[in-house]
């Protein structure tokens, strides 16, 4: 939206101001108007609850935004989240979100990476194609490339095709784990908390494809990938059903528009500029405006440390400690640009198009990337992985005719910065452009304008704790059981964000979750013996 607007609009019923809901009692409030705020909303509502939903910024969405941060407000961009790979089906059909105009291009290749001595690798769909291609890089090491992929998708096949869905409801124990991986080790020691170094040297042994391979294990998380649990991050990333990675017509900021009109068509009110500033279990939550709105529930689609810092209540001790220990710093730096054209990568002369319809991987040695993670630990910005993405290769209505966007997740920037990001950022992008540019030396010329977001300004623009989109490193040890449920220990207050399980991305199942627990509470509440 251009402006404030402090009327909450209800496709039910007349708008309601803020005043008008001090001065009743809902169902629920959510907190936060993310993806996974929205989606439970939409439960919750289709169920027939009254829910009113409150985000402290102009916008929707939280880290799955659209924004148009340059001066030709032609270029539209989703600043934190780029692709849409794990977006739960069961969502996408239960919401109908086709409807409301969600659309998406699957990435075909997937990846595209060049090397220092001119040569590159791409990843297509076909699992036959990729072969051939490994096959002109690397012909001794595709029998292992091929087992290496298809350890992943043995993975996913387990934890969610097999006797259940292990994203839907509560978390499975480590005995269940267990169970759903028996008669595969290998998978299990991924799962478990295998460094994504030992799988990749465990299966090729070329430098280029190691150097290809690596960076899945650790997007998106402060750790190297010689430590351990990075395997489980690339696990992680495959365990979508959606046939792979692909960008939303018009920006992934468009997945929350969506969930937002399916909650409102529920009946969800959802107000944008309403900063909620203290929960108030039992009562409902108070607005910075000072107005109290009251209701039987609260859900909060925060981070789970943001969450805790609102509560006016007492929270066992036991419970704030733990929230106390969840990692939530992030070292990734995100940078958006807007192209006048496509840069010229050397490894591609002449800009084939399929490049660019690829994530594109400016990587090194699996060596070089973990001492990059080193130097972020001893506060240095050194941002030489990289994923590209180009979103106008498949989308032109994100740019102007002719144009393009670029985005860029790069690692390692950490939170807290030697010299501090107000003072070193567009330092950081440019040795993010300057690592690009060791495969596109012109990249700089075609940028037009840029943003660089370290995780302060992600952080201070979408209310994730350490800049995290994630709301929580999603290695092993804060996953599955270790990770959030939707119940929290404080009566009447559950969790909706990506901290609770199934984890971080654009994944909206975690919103479902917990209308679910909210809606069978309230129901054993409701249903419970009268009294004599």
């Amino acid at each position: 939206m251009d402006g404030p607007d402090r009327r909450i609009g209800s496709v039910r019923s007349m708008s309601s101001t803020l005043g008008d809901l001090a001065r009743r009692r809902v169902d629920v409030v959510v907190v936060g108007g993310g993806h996974n705020g929205l989606t439970a909303a939409a439960y919750l509502a289709r169920a027939g609850r009254s829910v009113v939903v409150f985000e402290r910024r102009d916008r929707l969405g939280g880290a799955c935004t659209l924004e148009r941060p340059f001066r030709d407000p032609r270029f539209v961009v989703s600043p934190c989240a780029y692709l849409v790979g794990l977006l739960h089906p069961v969502v996408i059909a239960e919401l109908d979100l086709a409807r409301y105009g969600y659309r998406t291009f699957l990435c075909d290749p997937a990846q595209w990476t060049p090397f220092d001595d001119g040569t590159s690798l791409t990843q297509w769909r076909d699992s036959e194609r990729t072969a051939s291609e490994v096959a002109a890089l690397a012909p001794g090491d595709v029998d292992g490339f091929l087992a290496y992929d298809a350890l992943f998708d043995r993975i996913r096949a387990r934890l969610r095709s097999g006797r259940r869905d292990t994203w839907i409801g509560d978390a499975p124990d480590a005995a269940e784990l267990a169970d759903l991986l028996a008669g595969d080790p290998e998978a299990a020691d991924v799962v478990r908390g295998e460094p994504i170094a030992d799988v990749v040297e465990r299966h090729v042994r070329d430098p280029r494809l190691r150097a290809a391979l690596h960076g899945q294990g650790i997007i998106g998380t402060f750790a190297g990938p010689r430590d351990p649990g990075t395997a489980w991050i690339h696990a992680h990333h495959r365990l979508g059903l959606l046939g792979g990675w692909g960008y939303v017509e018009g920006g992934m900021g468009r997945i929350s528009a969506c969930l937002a009109d399916a909650a409102r068509e529920a009946g969800a009110e959802i107000a944008s500029d309403a900063d909620v500033v203290a929960i108030l279990p039992g009562e409902g939550v108070r607005l910075a405006g000072g107005e109290t709105v009251r209701a039987r529930v609260v859900v909060s689609n925060a981070d789970p440390k943001r969450t805790f810092r609102l509560i006016e209540s007492d929270v066992p001790d036991g419970f704030r400690e733990r929230v106390a220990r969840w990692r939530t710093t992030s070292a990734v730096v995100k940078v958006n640009c807007a192209l006048e054209r496509l840069p010229e990568l050397t490894a591609a002369p002449g800009r084939p198009s399929h490049v660019y319809r690829a994530q594109v991987e400016i990587t090194g040695s699996i060596d070089a990337t973990q001492a990059a993670c080193e130097e972020a630990r001893a506060g240095r910005a050194a941002p030489v992985w990289c994923e590209v993405y180009f979103q106008t290769a498949y989308d032109a209505s994100v740019a102007p005719p002719g144009a393009h966007t670029m985005s860029v997740f790069a690692q390692y920037a950490p939170y807290d910065l030697d010299g501090g990001w107000e003072h070193r950022r567009e330092q950081v992008g440019d040795a993010v452009l300057a690592s690009i540019a060791r495969f596109a030396p012109d990249v700089e010329a075609c940028v037009v304008e840029r943003e660089v977001l370290g995780p302060p300004d992600v952080e201070a623009r979408t209310g994730a704790t350490g800049g995290h989109i994630f709301h929580g490193e999603c290695l092993p040890d804060q996953m599955w059981e270790a990770r959030f449920s939707a119940r929290t220990p404080v009566p009447g207050l559950y969790l909706c964000g990506a901290g609770t399980h199934p984890g971080g991305s654009v994944i909206a199942v975690n919103g479902r979750n917990a209308a679910a627990a909210v809606l069978a509470d309230l129901s054993a509440v409701e249903s419970g013996p009268s009294e004599a």
